[in-house]
């Protein structure tokens, strides 16, 4: 896009913030239009999809495209994954389950996509390449998965990491923001083991030219700089080396500032999460998917699917119920209505800015929060830090850094219960029952959190505790390594003692 000098021309611009279409949907109190709700990513499903192309992709990837039987669109957030049952030892046999990210755009929701890597090892992953193409009908359960974008980001600075295959969920991410009109500026940091092996590389190229809010940077291992004069490699003109702080600093000196979304095996996302910590990238704003892991990596991922299945049964045993609130074929555009009209779906206010203006980043505002041991810190390289008096917070302020210093013990306080729930940001104490959600409480007293599903599922509303204790009963929202960072879902959480929270 190109700035036109004559001042009679006008301004080109686009809303501020990235917002999912379903956002609108989902954040409304009234009943949106038929055709929202069939696109929202309300829960996951059991259903089968027909194969209706497949489309062979660099680094021995096949990308394999499907539509559901039963018409209707795959309501998904990018990043998110399918489980899928192969028939790898025939149609009268077991099937064999795995699950794979879905690389298309959930704005394109009548077709979708997974991509898979061939391993010559591998059972699954040999029998698709060889056996499955177009006709084949699979069993498939989903969306699943915490690792999406959010539904609402009104500062969408991404920064997304891939090696190899890792790039399927990203590719989602990349084809997602492309297709919105939101303001965004995104950093894909892509790592080959070789020039020809980069999968959707022309696509890439293509949406980086023409997209000026997307830049990809490729980078070739260790491997390729030992390959013979004349090879692919050798002529190589891009970056070269491991994933290391050094060229993070290199290619996106803003790292801290930005959220970040890795994929790839276990032993790049551990060297990752080493290096955005020594580039001051807090915990909280890292966001993984592991394609490999330990056993605990493994069992956290087939709990994921146990529970998607789980809530699946549940909404099939209330099929009739569940249908009948569907949007019929002939009436699926046609919205809800009441004495005054058409209802209309709302969420954030739209604000229009300057279409080349650059996404503004969060102020690194550090909030001390005294009367909080300094052990319950939510990780080295948290924004929120504890102190038992102010004179630290004076000591950071000469040192250039913006801190606050906050005494919960100074806030007004109101509703009734058990437990004081005090919120630093927003400088509010709110009683609430043990058996009260900390998300009803919290909204009842004016503290503002981000909530669409309210059932643990989507993880929109996700915040951290700094102190205390609470009852969280999700639903796939949320990941252990999350949980570990100090963050919670307040929309599924009740208090078990006082809390601290950061919002």
């Amino acid at each position: 896009m190109k700035r036109l000098a004559d001042p009679m021309t006008p301004l080109a611009q686009r809303i501020r913030g990235l917002e999912m279409p379903w956002n609108r949907v989902l954040s409304s109190t009234t009943g949106p239009a038929g055709a929202a709700t069939a696109l929202g990513p309300w829960h996951p499903q059991e259903f089968s999809a027909e194969c209706v192309e497949t489309i062979p992709e660099a680094g021995d990837m096949m990308v394999f495209v499907f539509r559901r039987m039963d018409g209707a669109p795959l309501a998904f957030r990018s990043g998110q994954y399918i489980n899928i049952d192969f028939p790898v030892h025939g149609p009268g046999a077991e099937p064999v389950s795995r699950s794979y990210s879905i690389s298309s755009a959930p704005t394109e929701p009548w077709t979708f996509s997974i991509t898979i890597k061939r391993d010559p090892k591998g059972l699954v992953s040999r029998w698709a390449h060889e056996s499955l193409r177009v006709g084949a009908v699979l069993e498939m359960l989903g969306p699943v998965g915490a690792f999406h974008l959010a539904d609402y980001d009104r500062r969408a600075r991404y920064l997304l990491l891939a090696a190899g295959a890792g790039i399927t969920p990203l590719m989602s991410m990349v084809r997602t923001i492309h297709s919105l009109p939101g303001q965004a500026d995104v950093v894909l940091l892509y790592h080959g083991s070789a020039p020809d092996r980069f999968a959707f590389a022309e696509e890439l190229e293509f949406l980086q030219k023409a997209d000026f809010r997307i830049e990809v940077i490729y980078t070739l291992g260790d491997r390729a700089r030992g390959e013979e004069s004349g090879s692919a490699a050798s002529t190589w003109v891009g970056k070269t080396g491991r994933l290391s702080t050094a060229l993070l600093e290199e290619v996106v000196p803003d790292a801290n500032g930005r959220q970040v979304f890795a994929c790839g095996p276990e032993g790049y996302l551990n060297t990752a999460t080493e290096c955005l910590r020594e580039l001051g990238v807090d915990d909280t704003s890292i966001f993984m998917e592991f394609f490999s892991g330990d056993r605990a990596t493994r069992a956290e991922y087939a709990e994921e699917v146990a529970i998607a299945g789980e809530i699946a049964e549940e909404i099939a045993s209330a099929s009739e119920e569940y249908y009948e609130a569907q949007p019929a074929a002939l009436e699926m555009y046609e919205p809800e209505y009441t004495v005054d009209g058409p209802v209309e779906a709302t969420a954030s206010p739209i604000e229009a800015v300057d279409a080349l203006a650059e996404v503004p980043v969060e102020p690194d505002v550090e909030v001390v929060v005294a009367g909080i041991e300094p052990e319950t810190d939510t990780g080295p390289d948290s924004t929120v830090e504890t102190a038992p008096a102010p004179a630290s917070a004076t000591d950071d302020e000469a040192s250039g850094d913006e801190v606050t210093f906050v005494d919960p013990s100074t806030f007004a306080t109101v509703g009734e219960g058990e437990h004081l729930m005090s919120f630093v940001r927003t400088g509010l104490n709110v009683r609430v029952d043990s058996e009260e959600f900390v998300l009803d409480a919290a909204r009842r007293a004016g503290v503002k959190i981000g909530a669409n599903c309210q059932e643990g599922m989507c993880g929109s509303c996700k915040v951290v505790k700094l102190d205390g204790e609470v009852d969280m009963n999700h639903q796939g929202g949320i990941r252990a390594r999350e949980i570990d960072a100090g963050k919670f879902l307040p929309c599924c959480s009740t208090a078990t003692s006082d809390l601290v929270i950061d919002a």
